[in-house]
């Protein structure tokens, strides 16, 4: 976990790229359409058993809600106040630079198959299933009203509910270019992380070989998305470990109130802001310079570490409130820096503790490293002994992992946070560039380089 001073910490975060009103980019308004090849008077029962779940993508619609665009304010508040919908299509993913939203379902699969071709009609199913639902759409014909003898192409839990800024954002993990015999694609920066000082892994809560984020504000919309992917890609992928969150812990729009995490405090003040489009290119979206002749599919894309970090909250309840502030680097009300006013004024690194978890995060304590973030808080019951199973679940993308997340990690090695908080779940995904137009799809750089 990373603190909510500087843009290292571990929570969130969110942006705008784009200009609005350029087609092709992330900032242009959008409706879905339906994918080449369905129409209206394309036969329901010919295209029965698409994709292993009855996938039909046909054009009933369910409510499309208004189209938001990836970048300015006044609109992004407006679709928000409405449950608009984000805009799919763009450069880069959406759901990296977006503004945060307020609900997460993060799912982790493993592959089934090694075939290359089914896997890659499994990524466009899944892209033209993705375009109508954020769009607030129903997958292909619906819910109800088809054939009784099969199944419905949507599990309906959706209905009637706009679209709340949902966005789905794909990964690769790097079992997946083993298993399909793409080890020359394999980027150099997708490197397996190493073990921290105190981690303590859980098998079955980490890796996978794809990932997809749903973030929402509304919780069912996204675990409907993810629901009708997983019954899209039955037989291709099968699910390894999913995760809920709620109240993101950071923040990619300065101008609003920072979130706080469990332990109560703010966290991501100097979170990358989702307008910051020069921060965004140093330290999140992978350019030329980066790649080579294998690597060039993730061009515009990025990476992902995704760790679920534990926390000890009943211990931390009954610190004192000056050892909490100390542990941190700021205090609790204002959320301000030790010996500052405001929670944005500059901190002062030397005037915290040598361990205080600010400090260690901050990019001048990490050669200037800097990730941006995205994390959520869960909870998840009790742990057996009376203690709430809660924590942070974070999210950071970053440039190239080797110089993000690995250094800052590793400098808080001596957190004096870590007495409070473990690490319990680890994953790590190149995330590709984004669907361009109608015609594009999840995935496609990576595998028409290799054809």
């Amino acid at each position: 976990m990373t603190d909510s001073t500087d843009s290292t910490d571990s929570t969130e975060t969110t942006g705008t790229t784009g200009t609005p009103g350029t087609p092709g980019t992330p900032g242009t308004p959008e409706t879905a359409e339906a994918p080449a090849g369905a129409s209206g008077g394309t036969s329901r029962r010919a295209l029965i058993g698409w994709g292993g779940a009855g996938l039909a993508l046909g054009a009933a619609a369910a409510g499309a809600g208004m189209a938001m665009t990836r970048g300015g304010d006044d609109v992004q508040t407006v679709a928000a106040d409405a449950g608009g919908a984000v805009a799919f299509h763009g450069a880069n993913q959406a759901g990296i630079a977006t503004p945060v939203q307020d609900r997460l379902h993060f799912a982790a699969f493993d592959l089934e198959t090694d075939d290359r071709a089914e896997f890659v009609q499994m990524l466009k199913d899944w892209t033209a299933a993705a375009r109508r639902m954020t769009a607030g759409h129903t997958v292909g014909e619906g819910a109800y009203g088809g054939l009784a003898e099969a199944p419905p192409d949507d599990t309906g839990e959706a209905l009637g509910l706009k679209p709340s800024r949902l966005t789905l954002t794909i990964g690769f993990g790097p079992g997946l270019f083993e298993k399909l015999g793409l080890t020359e694609r394999r980027p150099d920066a997708l490197v397996d992380l190493p073990q921290f000082p105190g981690d303590n892994l859980d098998r079955n809560r980490s890796g996978g070989d794809v990932c997809v984020q749903a973030c929402s504000d509304d919780p069912q919309v996204a675990v409907h998305a993810i629901r009708n992917l997983a019954r899209i890609g039955f037989g291709k992928v099968s699910m390894r470990w999913s995760q809920l969150g709620f109240g993101k812990t950071s923040s990619t729009t300065p101008e609003a109130q920072t979130p706080r995490n469990l332990l109560g405090f703010k966290d991501g003040t100097r979170n990358i802001a989702g307008t910051e489009t020069d921060r965004l290119k140093k330290f999140v979206w992978v350019d030329g310079a980066d790649v080579d002749d294998n690597s060039a599919w993730m061009e515009g894309g990025s990476y992902l570490v995704a760790r679920r970090i534990r926390m000890h909250i009943e211990p931390w309840d009954r610190t004192s409130l000056q050892e909490q502030e100390d542990i941190f680097g700021r205090d609790k009300g204002e959320g301000a820096p030790v010996g500052k006013a405001k929670e944005r004024d500059e901190p002062f690194l030397k005037a915290m503790k040598p361990d205080a978890h600010v400090r260690l995060a901050h990019p001048d304590s990490n050669h200037g490293a800097t990730l941006l973030r995205r994390g959520y808080s869960f909870t998840d019951g009790t742990d057996g002994l009376g203690r709430l199973e809660a924590g942070l679940f974070f999210l950071a993308y970053m440039r190239d992992v080797r110089k993000g997340f690995i250094p800052v990690q590793r400098n808080l090695a001596t957190d004096a946070l870590n007495e409070y908080i473990q690490h319990v779940g680890s994953a790590v995904f190149a995330i590709p560039p984004g669907v361009r137009d109608k015609d594009d799809w999840w995935g496609r750089a990576l595998f028409s380089q290799e054809a």
